[in-house]
């Protein structure tokens, strides 16, 4: 039975971000969720301003997402790290991870600021004095018992900590209320109703939620960790707090406009699989929602978001595209200015030498940028002026299947060369996108694309990059070049994902007849790409065939 739809009055969630490899549009799930900044310090002294008022419930709360504004004031956030402990994020130095999540932080709201210290700072006063008033703490690998009883010590009065990674004596504290760790379920144990009892429930679902993002081991995730706690408990963030069903009107809204719709999903075993799926994902989990999306995409469920959320908007959201960071697009190629038409054809790339553009080799958003064997098609259409993207990649669905999905995006030029708006309508909702050309090799051997995006209708915004090259293999990672095209998109090297390229046979590719490629430029036989790879790229695809005939083997029944 499919339950998540309007049941009674409890929040309504919707099918969320479609999102893609960037070419996959968010699909309002009945959830949602964003991506957040806050300010990395040192060790420097702040002068304490009142503190923001008290959180008011999600239900009563107002206002439209995508603001990046702090009327209500600053929320001060205070991260203690062990000295010299290593995070899984490809062995970074927690230190490093936090201080660039503070200075993410700063990207979603400017009144965001988080001061990072190392517990062998534990006994200055600097810290003792920003922890007597910040409104949230954050703990990460402390097991020093010096440093543990210091911060049990002075921590006693700050409602929001939460401890990751840490000595079970630091104990999580939402809202005034611990939550004490037990070692069970979970990283941060069962839920001790220490006090009242009437906000376990609500602590639960939050634990619950930073719990799974945290486990996941990524730069977008740990910051999402941060933002649920101060929407929760400090002041509502933008992003995140307008992801909710509005009550009553919502479900009056779905029942008067989308009755057919609703029944359609519910009646059909993907939809309503998905429905049920996306009622398991806290609202604003992304990378969840988007999970249930792509394992149960249907007709059904396409028709339901089409209706309840793009054309009547029954949720009441809202979502603008980020304005942060500022990326500064490529000028110059080949000592040529470059130019829209140069700027398109870039993104053209291999097509003429390969059945594809590119392939994407890693991605930095964890929702959307990392599906198998990813696939781009850029090429010019039959109408004049018209350029035409259209991303091909796998999905493994939650039933442990590989499908293949396609996606076709009108892109236009924007003011400036070598940026573009896309947009999309994917799975009933509509996204608009705003890409650029961050930088491109001189022989096509990689290219860096940013973008920032935002479903409307589905109240999400998102931003993310892609690193592609002819054969989606990792380009030279010690290229001082491609280091300063992430240092311009606010990209560490360790934020990336490497795309699993290794079973990637049957991608439906081809392009529509009559279309269109390079205008001006093209990789041309002098770059020497291919003839450096041949070899290298029939060996990989040799041992590809090898490998996923030995894994479909393996999975058959005997």
């Amino acid at each position: 039975m499919a339950t998540a739809l309007p049941a009674t009055a409890a929040p309504c969630r919707l099918p969320l971000s479609q999102r893609r490899p960037p070419g996959t549009t968010p699909l309002p799930s009945l959830l949602r969720a964003p991506t957040f900044r806050c300010y990395s310090g040192s060790s420097v002294a702040c002068s304490c301003s009142p503190r923001p008022p008290p959180a008011v419930p999600a239900e009563q709360r107002g206002g439209g997402a995508g603001q990046a504004t702090s009327p209500e004031g600053t929320v001060r956030i205070i991260a203690v790290v062990g000295q010299g402990t290593i995070s899984p994020i490809k062995d970074t130095p927690w230190e490093e991870v936090m201080r660039h999540t503070a200075d993410r932080l700063k990207w979603v709201d400017e009144g965001f600021e988080m001061l990072v210290f190392t517990d062998n700072s534990i006994e200055h006063d600097n810290l003792r004095k920003e922890l007597s008033c910040c409104d949230m703490l954050v703990n990460v690998a402390i097991t020093n018992q010096d440093s543990v009883q210091c911060l049990i010590n002075n921590s006693k009065d700050i409602s929001n900590v939460i401890c990751f990674q840490s000595s079970p004596s630091l104990l999580n504290k939402l809202g005034g209320t611990y939550v004490q760790y037990t070692g069970e379920e979970d990283m941060f144990g069962k839920l001790a109703s220490i006090g009242k009892p009437s906000v376990t429930k609500e602590s639960a679902e939050v634990l619950k939620t930073i719990s799974n993002a945290w486990e996941r081991h990524n730069s977008d995730d740990i910051r999402f960790c941060l933002l649920v706690v101060v929407n929760a408990y400090i002041r509502p963030v933008a992003m995140l707090k307008n992801l909710r069903a509005k009550g009553l009107s919502t479900l009056s809204c779905m029942i008067k406009n989308c009755g057919p719709q609703i029944l359609n999903c519910l009646f059909d075993p993907s939809c309503r699989k998905a429905l049920q799926c996306l009622n398991s994902c806290s609202p604003t989990d992304q990378v969840c929602n988007y999970r249930c999306i792509a394992s149960y995409e249907s007709p059904y469920l396409e028709a339901f978001s089409l209706c309840v959320l793009q054309k009547n908007n029954c949720l009441d959201l809202n979502a603008e595209i980020p304005n942060k960071p500022n990326v500064i697009p490529l000028t110059m190629f080949r000592e040529r200015k470059l130019s829209h038409e140069i700027a398109e054809d870039l993104f053209v790339g291999w097509l003429d030498s390969m059945e594809w553009s590119w392939r994407v080799a890693a991605g930095q958003n964890p929702a959307y940028d990392q599906f198998p064997c990813q696939y781009q098609l850029f090429y010019r259409g039959k109408a004049k002026g018209s350029f035409w993207y259209e991303p091909v990649f796998q999905v493994k669905t939650l039933e442990e299947k590989l499908v293949w999905r396609r996606r076709r995006y009108r892109v236009r030029r924007a003011s400036t060369p070598g940026t573009f708006y896309f947009s999309v309508l994917d799975n009933g909702v509509v996204s608009k996108e705003f890409w650029t050309i961050v930088d491109v090799a001189e022989d096509f051997s990689w290219g860096l694309f940013h973008y920032h995006g935002a479903a409307q209708a589905a109240g999400l915004s998102y931003t993310g990059a892609v690193l592609v090259t002819p054969d989606g293999s990792y380009p030279d990672v010690d290229n001082p070049r491609l280091a300063s095209a992430l240092e311009k998109c606010g990209i560490k090297k360790w934020e990336l994902y490497m795309v699993d390229n290794s079973c990637c046979m049957g991608a439906p590719l081809g392009i529509p007849e009559g279309s269109k490629l390079h205008h001006q430029i093209s990789p041309g036989k002098e770059t020497g790409v291919l003839q450096r790879r041949p070899c290298i790229y029939l060996q990989q695809q040799m041992t590809l065939v090898t490998t996923c005939n030995v894994e479909q083997a393996s999975s058959s029944p005997m």
